[in-house]
């Protein structure tokens, strides 16, 4: 599922309310620097000289659309930077959020800016300066155990590890969420788009290692928020499990005794 447009919806987020979503990547391809196996966008393409809209056509389009939303009165909750791929990858991030929020105040003063982001940016002093500009920094982790991270996210930098992020993340001092997606199942075919071809082997982030690490470092962080969801639509990789809500509140349930704000998408 690709988003064909720079400013879409708004559409009923089950994590974030009535979210007006921003792509800041190309409309016809997905371009990440993760290729998560549960991505709904599927894998990424084969892109060579990828088309990113401009700072100029982002504002021009949300100021649109805001208009539009104000007439039929229609108010956000969420202004949402998500789409195909990765959103601080755009070189004008920090810019762009900048627009958002001036925008945001215009027109529709009460919607918080959130940007779902898999972390990996978060080495560009700019990128920072623009979540920490923002209402909901929505930041990924989704396995405190690189082979594990490796497996589900298939980063494109191949040297990437969980404690690299986890070390990242630290730059918002807790005032962030933290958000993971739990599953299991076996990757078996590897991936047609790229070259290097595709880790295969059974993923489970459910594991008692996996949760014991992965507290580990949720107590570290200390982040104000803990998003953790499941897989909610079709996957490219299509062995994948959908965790039952019921394993998913055993999950929470540590943190939440100990104090932490943790939500449960399932």
């Amino acid at each position: 599922m690709l988003f064909d447009e720079i400013v879409y919806g708004p559409i009923h987020s089950r994590r974030l309310g009535v979210s007006l979503g921003v792509n800041l990547m190309p409309t016809d391809s997905k371009l990440c620097t993760f290729d998560c196996i549960y991505c709904e966008c599927g894998f990424n393409g084969v892109v060579r000289r990828p088309h990113l809209p401009s700072r100029e056509e982002v504002a021009v389009s949300l100021e649109k659309k805001l208009k539009e939303l104000q007439a039929e009165k229609i108010l956000p909750d969420v202004i949402t930077f998500s789409g195909n791929g990765e959103p601080t990858l755009h070189p004008d991030f920090l810019g762009i959020i900048e627009d958002t929020c001036r925008l945001r105040d215009q027109f529709c003063d009460s919607a918080k800016v959130s940007v779902l982001s898999n972390s990996t940016q978060l080495i560009r002093e700019d990128v920072v300066e623009a979540l920490k500009r923002c209402d909901n920094r929505i930041l990924k982790l989704d396995s405190a155990i690189t082979e594990t991270m490796r497996l589900i996210d298939q980063p494109v930098n191949a040297e990437l590890t969980s404690e690299r992020i986890i070390e990242l993340l630290g730059q918002f001092e807790g005032k962030f969420t933290l958000q993971t997606c739990f599953l299991r199942g076996e990757i078996s075919s590897p991936n047609p788009n790229r070259p290097d071809g595709y880790l295969l082997g059974n993923v489970d982030n459910t594991t008692e290692k996996e949760l014991t690490a992965w507290y580990a470092a949720v107590r570290r962080l200390k982040p104000e928020h803990v998003m953790i969801y499941v897989i909610d639509r079709a996957t490219p990789v299509r062995t994948l499990e959908k965790i039952s809500r019921e394993e998913m509140l055993i999950i929470a349930k540590p943190l939440q005794d100990e104090g932490f704000d943790v939500s449960v998408s399932a």
